[in-house]
């Protein structure tokens, strides 16, 4: 039959009204899930007691939901140091409190303050940025017969160009991935190599070096590349994902890389140092901040593959990152120790900046807030390093299992996740470390809950299996571990570690 006009506009109008509440509530289901990020200004106008007003408020509760008991934190304004706090515990079972004077480890923020002692010594003449390292340290460091080492220099090393991984590993033998100067690919070896030429070069002890190249000079009293006894009573404890204490790094042997432990105003002086050329003549500054490579824009390259595509905004300097934004250029530098992390960023035309110490796993998950309240900004860097999230789906199902239990989370989230957007969606490596994360904390029902999950949306993986079987294991269910590490190893007959725990489950079954 044919419709009358009025009805056919009619049902129009029912349609678009149809169409735009369905519209609206996926545009605000979406807003809620990904808020349209907000580019904060460079923190700039803003009095100093504003913007630590705000810090001292709001991190706090950054740290409770990412489950980090402390941290230190500094700002640069102006070129000094303008203020520093600490917040939370050094350690999740005294809960004696961080101080200004904690010491944290840097990690990686180790590299940036050797890269400025190196260019010390370039300043003074003693030392050639372009001149191959095994020119000034005879042999082949551990390298064996590979031509390419000649082709290794301090340019290359604090560039990440070199063509070494970033640890070596089991091997005894360090090997060249690629040949040096090609591209980027981050290296903690290519620092401990050159860490060595510098000790042949000046007859000093590493350590001693970076305290008259730069601690002393600089009042960096607290810090130091080799363990004091007065860390003992100074130090934080570190902490794993689920936050409780984990064994304490106390280097004997200095680690150009890595080992640095300081205090966040200490590391402050330091970028204050940096931003106002201290130390440093101006050309040999400008070196350290002009782009030497590009880097992969899937993130730092460890394993010496050529980058799918290089990032727009973020390259290597000497001995730092750098990021290029509306703001013009800063420098920058994540530290990961694994149980502690470490940041900083400086902008070096308005000389401000800050760096951040934190004594957990997690403790990168929040930084993107942190800095943008800190000090503003596009930082292009932070999305480069892919850290996932305090506020991540996972982290949010975790706090919802820790609240209700796994059996009335999983049930909310099965129910709600086909109707969430596929960035909202748990993938299947981060529902496994959820899982660990839950018998971390010795929830051992909910994190088979959530294994039980996983091996339901991911059936043809061994890796499901295998994590379930442990679950069941340190619950005591021996037939049910046994059943799914079967299962593990039928899918994945390598799986060395499912091999040997069947093995295990099966002898002391017999007893």
């Amino acid at each position: 039959m044919r419709l009358k006009p009025k009805m056919i506009l009619s049902d129009i109008l029912s349609v678009s009204l149809a169409l735009f509440i369905v519209t609206s509530l996926v545009v605000a289901q979406h807003t809620a899930t990904h808020p349209k990020a907000r580019v904060k200004p460079l923190a700039l106008g803003p009095r100093v007691n504003d913007v630590t007003s705000r810090l001292e408020r709001d991190i706090p509760a950054m740290l409770t939901e990412a489950d980090v008991p402390g941290l230190s934190i500094a700002l640069v304004r102006n070129g000094e140091v303008s203020w520093q706090h600490a917040f939370g515990v050094k350690d999740s079972k005294t809960k004696e409190p961080v101080t200004d004077s904690t010491v944290f480890e840097a990690a990686s923020l180790s590299k940036p303050v050797f890269a400025y002692a190196v260019m010390k010594l370039v300043d003074s003449g003693k030392f050639d940025l372009d001149k191959p390292l095994n020119q000034y340290l005879p042999g082949d460091y551990d390298v064996g017969p590979d031509a390419r080492l000649a082709q290794v220099t301090a340019r290359r090393v604090l560039s990440h160009t070199t063509g070494f991984p970033n640890w070596r590993g089991q091997d005894t033998t360090l090997k060249i991935y690629f040949t040096p100067g090609d591209r980027f690919s981050y290296s903690g070896e290519g620092f401990v190599y050159l860490s060595k030429v510098i000790e042949h070069i000046t007859g000093e002890q590493f350590n001693d070096f970076m305290k008259r190249m730069v601690f002393d000079p600089l009042g960096m009293s607290s810090s130091s590349y080799i363990w004091r006894a007065d860390y003992d009573a100074l130090k934080t404890a570190r902490h794993n994902r689920v936050g409780l204490p984990t064994p304490q790094n106390k280097p004997l042997k200095a680690n150009a890389a890595a080992s640095l432990h300081t205090t966040a105003q200490d590391y402050a002086r330091f970028i204050a140092a940096m931003l106002n050329g201290a130390g440093l003549k101006k050309q040999t500054l400008t070196q350290m901040l002009t782009p030497q490579i590009k880097v992969d824009e899937g993130g730092s390259n460890t394993t010496g593959r050529p980058a799918d595509k290089l990032s727009p905004n973020v390259s290597w300097g000497l001995g730092v990152g750098l990021q290029t934004t509306a703001d013009g250029l800063s420098f920058w530098h994540w530290g990961d120790n694994g149980d502690s992390k470490a940041y900083f960023v400086a902008f070096e035309k308005q000389k401000t900046g800050v760096v951040v110490f934190a004594n957990s796993a997690n403790g990168l998950s929040f930084m993107p807030e942190l800095v943008a309240e800190a000090v503003g900004g596009q930082q292009p860097a932070l999305v480069w390093l892919k850290y996932e999230s305090y506020k991540s789906p996972p982290r949010r199902l975790l706090r919802s299992i820790l609240a209700s239990g796994a059996e009335a989370a999983l049930r909310e989230y099965r129910s709600s996740r086909d109707r969430r957007f596929t960035s909202e969606r748990i993938n299947e490596d981060q529902m496994n470390r959820l899982g660990y994360d839950l018998l971390g904390r010795k929830r051992m029902k909910d994190a088979i809950e959530v294994f039980k999950l996983n091996v339901e949306d991911y059936p043809q993986s061994s890796n499901t299996y295998d994590s379930l079987g442990e679950a069941y294991m340190l619950d005591g269910n021996k037939e049910l571990a046994i059943k799914n590490y079967e299962r593990s190893v039928e899918l994945n007959p390598n799986n060395a570690t499912g091999i040997e725990a069947l093995k295990k489950l099966r002898e002391d079954k017999k007893e």
